[in-house]
C-alpha cells in the first residue's frame, strides 16, 4: 500500500510550541509523502509572512498554500478559504468570491473548508480543487463543535473535489474515499 498522502500545516505558533524553524518543519514534510503545505500565522505582520512564504517558496518544490489572506495570494501557490472567511474576501456570494480569485489568479489552488454534508453539496458547485473536510477527531488546538468520526468517509464520498481529513487525523490513518491527511503538531511530536 502507499503511504498516504499529507497536507502539512505549517502552522506559525505550533512550530513555536515546538520549536521547530521552517528549515526542520521542511525536513520533516520531505520525509512523507507531502503533497501541500498550507502555512497558517495569526501572530505576524503581513510582511513577516509573506517573507516566511518566500522562504518555504524558495526551499521546497512542494506547493505552498495560504491560509485565508488573499493579499498573500500572489506570493503563494493557492489559498484555502474557512466556510466564513470565504464571503468576506469580497463581500458577495462564495460563488463571486471564487470567481474574482480565479480571475485575479487563474493558475493558484483554491480549497474550502466543509464541516457537514450542505456545505459539501454546496462546494461541488464551486471551482475548487480540494475541500478540507472536518473534524475527524476532537483536537487540543481548536474547539470543535462537530466531530465526524467514522462517519468522515461517508461524506467524502461525495464530494466531487479531492478530500482532506482535517481536525485530529493522525499520519498512518487510513480513511476511505479521502485523498489527503491534513496533519499539524502529529508531525511535529
Amino acid at each position: 500500500m502507499l503511504p498516504k498522502q499529507i497536507y502539512a500545516l505549517c502552522d506559525y505558533q505550533t512550530l513555536q510550541k515546538f520549536d521547530v524553524s521552517l528549515e526542520k518543519f521542511l525536513q520533516i514534510c520531505s520525509s512523507h509523502n507531502t503533497v501541500y503545505i498550507q502555512y497558517r500565522d495569526k501572530i505576524n505582520s503581513l510582511e513577516i509572512q509573506k517573507q516566511n512564504i518566500q522562504f518555504l517558496k524558495q526551499n521546497t518544490n512542494i506547493p505552498i498554500i495560504i491560509n485565508d489572506k488573499v493579499e498573500l495570494l500572489k506570493f503563494a501557490d493557492g489559498i484555502h478559504l474557512g466556510q466564513e472567511d470565504i464571503e468576506s474576501v469580497i463581500g458577495n456570494s462564495k460563488v463571486t468570491s471564487l470567481k474574482v480569485i480565479r480571475k485575479k489568479y487563474p493558475n493558484k489552488i483554491i480549497g474550502l473548508s466543509t464541516h457537514n454534508e450542505l456545505e459539501i453539496l454546496e462546494a461541488n458547485k464551486l471551482d475548487l480543487d480540494y475541500i478540507g473536510l472536518g473534524a475527524y477527531r476532537a483536537t487540543n488546538t481548536k474547539d470543535v463543535p462537530n466531530v465526524l468520526g467514522d462517519n468522515i468517509s461517508y461524506l467524502a464520498q461525495m464530494s466531487i473535489h479531492p478530500v482532506g481529513a482535517i481536525g485530529g487525523v493522525k499520519i498512518e490513518d487510513d480513511i476511505e474515499h479521502v485523498s489527503y491527511n491534513v496533519i499539524a503538531s502529529g508531525l511535529l511530536s
